[in-house]
This record gives structure tokens, sequence and C-alpha cells, in this order.
């Protein structure tokens, strides 16, 4: 069985230790890998590369199963200052499962790469990246009988739908909060995540943000960063095997280039990605990999074929913009200043760790970066942000506030929802005086 062939590893030397990692890489077939077989495969892949590899759980489901998360990189246990935190999720539907075994394709791919590939390895020196397979692991395991169609495995053990379970940017989401979406909620607010996708199935498309949106939009929801997302989504679509021909999966639907804005396809509420850009910083695209949920396993290896290139092409995105520290006079990291560029604010502002450090996702071109500690003059910079994925790093720009000493207090972003409240600033009309009382209340709470 895999489990002997596996834990035998450790024990051999030498040579038998060298044919032990091949036997690793050899165990993963294209099939469908249930709990323990998940369980058992990640455990093999940190025994065999317990230097590039973190394996740990961030949580449990409904069921008590773990929410498993392997982290590769030349530091895999910690966060390293200016190597910026990438991450790939799978199977929150549970019944959509090609994106949790083409995740497990990619790690094998990753460590058997790593120190071989040039790239691979440049890659994974360079950025921190967290793989979770599955997100609802109860779904995938309640899916009986596999169906290219809907199925009650979508949801958790509770019934819940997981991508309508965050809290919204747009309207209170009075949803129940489930284990899953706690742990992931949890595990953005721990992490200094940049980028990330989300991978579904049911479609063939790259979505990206907003899900949602208030009245005014006329069929597309557009964020401040809506170049940058189109970008995100062309980049994994243009490097699949057919996503790019937008061809779509009947005849009703097509997505011209293989993308779409997520409202433009249709309105969700408590969806995953609205909430990593705007509570967590992190830029995340939805991926729908397959028309069918849940194909027949012997067609895996095409799928994993089909995506192999885009999935690393998106990972590198992680280097686009510019990044760096603040830092006060002493030359000590500031925590929660706002570090924006000038033209695409966000309605929670985006602020350094507690290391004092930014990423900004922008495209190449001229920008003007605002740092702002709450009391002090902000200090602006113009940067001149050349295509920076090539090189495994975003352009790095630093700022030093010469009068601060102090560590500015933890801000918190308002948890209700905002950006109808600023939909005026946008929309070229005469403020009212109850448009300037709620501007003034939400710029309160982020300066208080």
């Amino acid at each position: 069985s895999m489990g002997e062939r596996l834990w035998g590893c450790p024990l051999s030397q030498n040579v038998v230790g060298i044919l032990c990692l091949i036997s690793v890489a050899a165990a993963l077939d294209f099939k469908y890998h249930h709990a323990e077989e998940l369980e058992a495969y990640l455990k093999s892949v940190h025994a065999a590369y317990p230097s590039l590899t973190h394996l740990h759980s961030i949580g449990r489901s409904v069921e008590g199963r773990n929410l498993w998360v392997l982290v590769l990189g030349r530091f895999p246990t910690h966060h390293k200052i200016g190597i910026p935190e990438f991450k790939y999720v799978a199977n929150m539907h549970g019944d959509e499962t090609v994106g949790r075994e083409i995740l497990l394709h990619l790690i094998d791919f990753l460590v058997t790469s790593y120190g071989r590939d040039p790239v691979i390895t440049r890659l994974l020196n360079n950025t921190r990246v967290h793989i979770m397979p599955t997100m609802n692991p109860d779904g995938f395991e309640a899916t009986k009988v596999p169906d290219c169609y809907y199925s009650r495995g979508r949801y958790n053990k509770n019934g819940e739908d997981l991508n309508r379970n965050f809290p919204d940017a747009f309207e209170s989401n009075n949803a129940s909060i489930q284990p899953e979406t706690r742990a992931v909620m949890n595990w953005i607010k721990n992490e200094t995540f940049v980028l990330s996708a989300n991978l579904h199935g049911g479609a063939l498309v790259a979505s990206y943000t907003f899900d949602n949106v208030t009245g005014s939009s006329k069929g597309y929801s557009r964020s401040p960063d809506d170049d940058v997302f189109i970008h995100l989504a062309k980049t994994y679509s243009f490097n699949h095997a057919s996503m790019y021909k937008g061809t779509g999966c009947d005849n009703r639907q097509t997505f011209p280039e293989g993308i779409t804005n997520g409202y433009s396809w249709y309105q969700l509420e408590g969806g995953m990605q609205d909430y990593n850009y705007v509570w967590g910083q992190c830029f995340e695209i939805t991926l729908e990999l397959s028309c069918c949920k849940y194909p027949p396993a012997d067609q895996l290896e095409k799928f994993w074929r089909d995506n192999k290139v885009a999935l690393i092409e998106y990972i590198k995105q992680v280097h686009l913009g510019v990044k760096g520290q603040v830092t006060d006079k002493n030359g000590d990291p500031i925590p929660n200043a706002i570090v924006e560029a000038k033209g695409r604010p966000h309605v929670c502002p985006y602020r350094t760790n507690q290391l004092g450090e930014y990423f900004l996702l922008l495209l190449p071109g001229t920008y003007v970066i605002n740092a702002t500690v709450p009391g002090f003059k902000s200090l602006l910079k113009t940067v001149e942000i050349p295509d920076t994925t090539g090189n495994f790093s975003a352009l790095k720009q630093d700022f030093s506030f010469p009068e601060v000493s102090v560590r500015s207090r933890a801000a918190s972003c308002p948890k209700i929802p905002l950006y109808q409240e600023l939909e005026w600033a946008s929309a070229a009309v005469k403020p009212t005086l109850h448009h300037i009382l709620v501007l003034m209340t939400v710029l309160l709470v982020i300066f208080q």
C-alpha cells in the first residue's frame, strides 16, 4: 500500500533514501484521494522534504476533519521580511473536485522540481506558497455519487454554502459563520497574504472581484484595482490549455478571453474572494476549472496537464508591483501604517503588518505611494514600477518617519459594509450632508 511504501522511508539511508524520495513522487497517482489518503500523502511529502515544507492544520471541519495546509518555500515555517505569502484553496464546494486533486499534483511537481528546475527553485526561494487542497472535506466525503452537476456535497455538514458565508463588503451578511469559514478568516488574519486563488468547478473561466455590488452599477462591479484583476485573470486563462478561448461549457455562456467580472456573471453575497480583497489585503480570483463538477478519475491527468503552466505563472504574479517597510526614527518597524497607491483607495485602507511591511500589487507604470501614520504628515514617493515578475521580487520602496518614535495602535477596519456609503465619491454627484456625515464617521473609525 502507499502507506507502507512511504512510512518505510525515514529509516533508509543514502541510496535507499534517494529511491525513497522517488517513491513518494510515484505514490501520487491520478485518482481521487479521500481524507485518509490525502492526509497520508501530505505527511509523506513533509517527511521526504522536511526543510522545504511545513504541514499544519488551520482548524477543523464540522465533523472534525483537519483543514490541512502544506506550506512550501525556502523558509516554510514562518514569514520572512520581503518574501510575499501566496495561497491556493480548493474544494470549498465539496462536490467540485478537480482543484483538490490538481493541488496535490502541484505539490508533487514543486517538491520534485526544487533544486532541479531553476525557475521553480527561484520561485520557492522568494515566495512562501500555502496550499489547501480541501476547505470542505466533509462535503467531499458526503458526495457518494460523483456527478457533473449540483449535489448536496457542495455544502458543509451544516448545509451551509461556504462561498456565501464570509462577511460581505456591500451588505450585512447575517449567515452564521461556519468552523471552516472561521478557520480561513483567522488564517488570513495571521498571514501577510498578497495573492490567492480559490479553485472551483462547473464552468471554465477566471472570475475576479467584485462578486457583489450596490445598486448603481450597470452590470459590472469594478474594484479600485480592476486593471490588476483583469491582468491576473488573463494570466491564468492565457496560460491554461483552453480557458482563453472563452467557449465556456455550453452555447449559452461565453466568456471573452476566458475571464469575467464576478458580478457580471452572477451576483453573490458573502463570497471568499471579496472578503480576501477588502479585509485580508489579499487579491484573490476564483478559478472555475471544469465544466463537470466531479469528473471521472481518468480525466484527472488531462486536467493537471491543462492547468500546470497556469498554476505556476499565476504564483509568479505575487511579485508584481511594490513592497517595502515603514520604520520610525530609530529604524523600528511601524505596524498599521496606511500605505496606498494614490488614486486607488481601499475602503479598508491597506496597512503594514507587525513587521512594518506592505505589499501592493500594481501593473508596470508610474505611481505615487502614500504612507500615512495617523497624526503625522504623510510621506509621498513617486515610483516607476517595471515588470518585476521575472525578478521574483517586487520593486522595493521603504518609508522612514523621522519624527515618529511611537508604535501606532492597532487599527480595526469596520466589519460593517462600507462600499455603499462611499459610492458617491466616485459617482461624481454633489455630496449631501448625509454623505459628508457618513464619510466623517468612516474616517473617524479608520483613524481613531
